[in-house]
């Protein structure tokens, strides 16, 4: 009976492509037309369970051995597969099963503390030699971000940490808090090259333990610190919020928590960043093979699931970047090295635990290129002008290349370069005062020079009281910004980053003002105009 049924849904459902299929007992079927992909079922018990659950049958077929595949072409049996699926000409027990699980959907994502870090070890405890055998050197276990068609997997992974630092707008000295940091490659690399203090939480005892050993290898303790922390456990307040590939393990139940803890720890004029992947299809559930064998009680959600906590939460939407075919580049280039580290993985997993992983790699590619899975990049604050209002500044403040991961050198003192324009002068004592100076250059385009001879100005509030204007797009030409605490000067254009010898900093020079409050020197700022 079972096997009758596999056969009507089979002949029902392949449209598109063919399919060879040998049964236990040696006959042999055909569907479709073309180039067949030739499937053998060893298992008897198989097609009961093929019918019953299709997407959980089909994976525990494959890694038990109980089906098999001529050349072991995975891709060519799961593209028909989701050709089929997504035609939508189901019969009425599928079709009753897929709404069974969108019913208990919410039981599948109920993910409290002692559940999350269950389903945690589940997937992240994996030995980091394992890890090591397929991903870069910094671990980066989440979207790589393929600027050039040309890059290799580790350009890529390093050009998505200076994408997402970029979006970060950091200023050396500020705080950042890391949602998720798995093996700690990000955070180090956030305060190596922008001079922030990090804290890292994660709730993986094999990632802490790895992250706080980089740390203490790079020597930065003193600016780096990981914590084996929920997310509902965050205290204080961070100027900057990160969070990569951590929401898929929340659960939508959770939504309106964890944007209400992002919220509540997110400084008035800080920026954060939540890097998820999502669909661009209508919500839906995560594949039964999925949540019993890879990621138990993770989802990626429609925008749809995510906007109401969001929007509840009191923050505000700055920026969303939609990512498509950067993921699935970056998991055929992790099925590369794990066929290439085959004899090195083996050395550390059984064949099952392989044909699980090989899997679970190419289904998850081709639920990018096949199906209508994307990356979602949400840029939130308080203050939605936080966030520059275009998006000009991703290319120029790009970090250089090849930083290295150690404290920046304090540059020498420079000579102010003189300028010829002619300066428009408001000379100005008070805080107010010096505030409508920056913003006149900044927004006018027209020269200002602001002086003070009150070093001892209150720093933090006031700069973070101006910041957001300091940070938005000018309309005046770049010009070449130099610093010297010697001379207590500064001369500087907008759209241009330089750095303050006073505190080693490095900001843009519109944001001059800045360095000279928070620093506690007088400021002199030239613009030129276009």
């Amino acid at each position: 009976m079972w096997t009758r049924a596999l056969l009507a849904l089979l002949g029902r459902a392949i449209r598109s492509g063919a399919l060879d299929l040998t049964l236990p007992d040696g006959s042999l079927h055909r569907f479709g037309a073309g180039d067949p992909v030739q499937v053998t079922l060893h298992d008897p018990g198989l097609p009961r369970r093929l019918i019953l659950n299709p997407q959980l049958a089909l994976g525990e077929g494959y890694v038990e051995g109980g089906l098999t595949i001529a050349g072991d072409d995975l891709h060519g049996l799961l593209r028909l597969i989701i050709a089929a699926s997504e035609a939508g000409d189901l019969p009425l027990a599928q079709r009753l099963a897929a709404r069974g699980r969108r019913a208990i959907k919410g039981l599948r994502q109920f993910n409290p503390l002692a559940i999350s870090r269950r389903n945690v070890a589940h997937h992240y405890d994996l030995s980091e030699a394992f890890y090591r055998t397929f991903l870069d050197p910094d671990l980066q276990y989440t979207c790589a971000y393929f600027r050039d068609p040309a890059d290799d997997l580790d350009t890529a992974q390093q050009a998505k940490m200076d994408h997402v630092a970029t979006k970060l707008c950091l200023r050396p000295g500020l705080t950042v808090l890391e949602i998720g940091c798995g093996w700690g490659g990000f955070a180090l690399q956030l305060a190596a090259r922008h001079g922030v203090r990090v804290t890292g939480i994660t709730l993986s005892e094999v990632q802490l333990a790895s992250a706080r050993a980089q740390a203490q290898a790079v020597g930065l303790t003193d600016r780096v610190q990981f914590l084996l922390q929920d997310y509902r456990a965050i205290t204080g307040v961070y100027d900057r919020i990160v969070s990569i590939g951590m929401m898929e393990h929340v659960g939508v139940p959770h939504y309106p928590r964890y944007f209400r803890t992002i919220a509540r720890s997110l400084a008035a004029d800080g920026i954060a960043l939540v890097h998820v992947i999502g669909r661009t299809s209508p919500p839906g559930v995560l594949s039964p093979w999925f949540h019993k064998y890879i990621f138990p009680g993770g989802y990626a959600p429609a925008l749809s699931e995510v906007l109401p906590a969001v929007e509840a939460s009191g923050l505000r939407m700055a920026d969303v970047e939609v990512w498509r075919g950067h993921y699935a580049r970056t998991l055929q280039a992790w099925q590369a090295r794990f066929a290439t580290n085959l004899p090195q993985v083996r050395a550390l997993q059984d064949d099952r635990f392989v044909r699980m992983w090989r899997y679970y790699l190419i289904s998850a590619e081709l639920s990018f290129t096949d199906m209508h899975q994307v990356v979602f990049q949400m840029q939130l604050a308080h203050n939605p002008l936080t966030v520059p209002t275009t998006r000009d500044y991703l290319s120029r403040w790009r970090p250089p290349p090849n930083a290295p991961r150690t404290p920046p050198e304090r540059p020498p003192a420079h000579t102010p370069r003189a300028s010829a324009a002619t300066p428009v002068r408001a000379i100005s004592t008070s805080p107010k005062g010096r505030i409508r100076s920056a913003k006149a250059s900044i927004f006018s385009g027209v020269p200002v020079i602001s002086n003070t001879n009150d070093p001892s100005v209150e720093s933090t509030t006031l700069a973070r009281k101006i910041s957001a204007s300091c940070s938005a797009s000018t309309r005046a030409a770049p010009v070449p910004a130099t610093f010297s605490s010697a001379s207590s000067r500064c001369t500087a254009g907008p759209s241009v980053v330089r750095s303050c010898t006073s505190c080693t900093g490095t900001m843009r020079a519109s944001c001059a003002l800045i360095c000279s409050i928070t620093c506690g020197v007088p400021v002199v700022t030239t613009v030129m105009r276009d």
